[in-house]
């Protein structure tokens, strides 16, 4: 099979439903840039936690980080609440 036929048993997993998960979510993820796509993976194991603390999980710098939850929250991906301990900030999690 060369690189430009498809393939059949990936087309009919498409058609017949497999391999999907949320749909929602994963669709609006798709078109996601990285940054908010590892923002997201990182919530889904380790959530809630503040900009500060997702800038440490993921390694990505705090700007960074606050463009890609502004991302995902544009989606409505991500849900945050004041966090307790320091009002100042917030603590965020998946949406769902």
């Amino acid at each position: 099979m060369s690189a430009t036929e498809p393939d059949p048993e990936l087309e009919e997993a498409a058609e017949s439903g497999e391999n999907s998960g949320d749909g929602d979510s994963d669709d609006a993820l798709a078109e996601l840039p990285p940054s908010a796509k590892l923002v997201y993976k990182v919530l889904e194991y380790e959530a809630p936690l503040t900009q500060e603390g997702i800038a440490a999980e993921s390694r990505l710098c705090p700007r960074t980080v606050r463009y890609a939850l502004g991302k995902l929250a544009d989606r409505d991906l991500v849900t945050s609440r004041v966090c307790l301990e320091d009002a100042r900030q917030s603590k965020y999690r998946i949406a769902e």
